[in-house]
């Protein structure tokens, strides 16, 4: 069909070059079966000469992956794949590359020779007549054996139109069934490359009766621009790896140009036969199988591929997704678009996020919580579902604070003593400023908060942890104290003791600051609840008569 573009995937033969991306067979043919699935059109499964273990792996995979009569037990799509192996021009690569190939139902023998000067000259110390005549009788040997031939002029880019033309003649001639054009290098730019392959389409005889098949690298990023330019100057098999990943700066990656001639079918009005969902999926078991991993920003797969910060996109995502996503993320198999509160988010999104998590709050609160949200924000990269909800907790869901924690200092270590200096903000924001020290940065914060609180309790309990991932986790903690209330009887000397329980909560990226907001929570708690600090005890401190504490221990 003139208007469906192939997808020859060379993950597990390019793409495995990569350095320190090598598969085990067993690897492999996993890689493989996904492959599949996912419907590319061609596999090249390896380079069966290289090792009598990848001409085993491209075996296996032609057996169990190419057959439908063969022992895959995961479900596949009904047209089973091409399984295609590399062979360089020369008879013994040739009999490995179909030896391992032969079991597919569709089998593809891959044959390649240079034809770019400084490859002749250097690396084959050949003549161009000799190359010629090297390719019209390795591919007729290829085609002996296997009906299906695709031959690449190796370094095309850098080759002499003229003499390509040639070249490519005597390789149908001999049998060829795909002709692949390789930037090898990665040197050519869409412009040049688009020429090359419309020049091709123009002067090869008998190009009409072949496949014009494009093989592209990122050496200088240009990859995918290349072989979409390739492809709207005639090319109608493209190869690629998944995540792009192949020789020195990689491949052209299968998800860009699958998802840019899907995007933009009205330009390029071409299909392909890949069940594009599944995408992500097979993105993620190359990437944990060739310890690669995909860098956020990369287009398609990456982490951030349908992540948002900014505000002004974050409201324009909230009215409308059009507005900053040109294909929505379940396309590819994403599960949905993300939008990531950070410094540069607005208050809609915060609103909006709230919302979802159950929090419905008021305008005022709401201001609040974005004032906490900023400030946290500043020192937080990525603020995540965990923070906010300890930020409101934190924040909105408090009892009413007599004393609120301003400021604190600690020090600590094996060199000296633990002490903490707390400043804090009593009714009608009167400063008192306490020191004091203790077993552990914890005891001495709280020996001076009692010191200024002066609410006698016991510690009952005390617990930390983090509650979002990272180093730089926000900590929260809770707490347990017990009150000694008085309650006095109608003889004063006959009092009796009651006993009550309060609990509090704080969270902060700094785990002893932490420490010190869950302690006065539930210090405000009990000075509320047991009338030790009332109206009167309040107004008497803004009036001066209950002194501040500004000393030392």
């Amino acid at each position: 069909m003139d208007n469906y573009v192939r997808i020859f995937d060379t993950t597990l033969r390019d793409g495995e070059q990569s350095p320190g991306a090598s598969m085990t067979s067993a690897e492999k043919l996993e890689v493989a079966r996904a492959l599949a699935r996912l419907g590319v059109d061609i596999i090249e499964a390896g380079f069966p000469a290289a090792s009598p273990d990848d001409l085993e792996a491209v075996r296996r995979i032609a057996i169990e992956v190419g057959n439908p009569f063969g022992a895959e037990s995961t479900p596949g799509p009904t047209r089973r794949p091409i399984i295609c192996g590399l062979a360089r021009a020369n008879k013994s690569d040739i009999d490995k590359a179909w030896e391992a190939v032969k079991p597919a139902a569709r089998p593809r023998i891959h044959t390649f020779l240079a034809t770019s000067p400084i490859h002749m000259k250097f690396k084959l110390k050949m003549d161009p007549e000799q190359v010629i005549d090297r390719v019209a009788e390795m591919v007729a040997y290829a085609r002996s054996l296997c009906e299906d031939v695709e031959f690449s002029p190796e370094d095309a880019g850098r080759s002499d139109p003229e003499f390509l033309y040639v070249v490519l003649e005597q390789a149908i001639k001999a049998g060829a069934t795909t002709l692949n054009i390789p930037d090898t290098v990665g040197y050519t730019t869409p412009e040049e490359y688009g020429a090359l392959i419309a020049g091709i389409a123009q002067h090869v005889p008998g190009i009409a009766n072949v496949v014009i098949s494009t093989h592209c690298h990122d050496d200088l990023g240009l990859a995918t621009a290349n072989t979409l330019a390739g492809v709207r100057s005639g090319a109608r098999q493209v190869e690629v790896t998944i995540n792009g990943i192949g020789e020195r700066a990689g491949n052209t990656s299968l998800e860009e140009v699958v998802m840019a001639l899907h995007t933009r079918r009205p330009v390029f009005s071409l299909t392909t036969g890949i069940d594009t969902p599944q995408i992500t999926r097979v993105s993620k078991l190359v990437s944990n199988y060739t310890s690669m991993v995909v860098p956020p920003n990369k287009a398609i797969v990456g982490a951030n591929a349908f992540a948002h910060e900014a505000g002004i996109h974050q409201d324009g995502m909230l009215k409308h997704h059009q507005t900053y996503e040109i294909m929505r993320p379940e396309t590819v198999g994403a599960q949905h678009t993300r939008l990531v509160l950070g410094k540069h988010s607005g208050r809609h999104a915060l609103k909006m996020r709230l919302q979802e998590l159950g929090f419905a709050l008021s305008d005022a609160d709401l201001d609040k919580a974005f004032e906490r949200f900023k400030a946290l924000a500043d020192k937080k990269k990525i603020i995540t579902d965990a923070d906010l909800e300890a930020l409101i907790s934190d924040e909105i869901y408090q009892p009413h604070e007599y004393f609120t924690l301003d400021g604190m200092q600690v020090a600590c270590g094996t060199m000296g003593l633990p002490t903490a200096t707390v400043r804090l903000n009593g009714p009608g924001g009167k400063p008192h400023v306490f020191a004091a020290i203790g077993t552990g940065p914890v005891d001495a914060s709280f020996k001076a908060i009692d010191a200024v609180v002066q609410a006698p309790n016991t510690l009952l309990e005390y617990s930390v942890h983090a509650v979002t991932e990272g180093i730089d986790a926000i900590g929260e903690v809770t707490v347990r104290i017990q009150s000694h209330d008085v309650a006095p009887t109608m003889n004063a000397q006959n009092e009796t003791e009651r006993v009550r329980t309060f609990g509090g909560y704080g969270a902060d990226t700094d785990i002893i600051v932490a420490s010190a907001k869950a302690y006065l929570s539930a210090l405000n708690k009990l000075l509320v609840t047991t009338g030790q600090y009332g109206p009167a005890e309040a107004a008497a401190e803004v009036a001066g008569a209950r002194p501040p504490h500004n000393g030392h221990t």
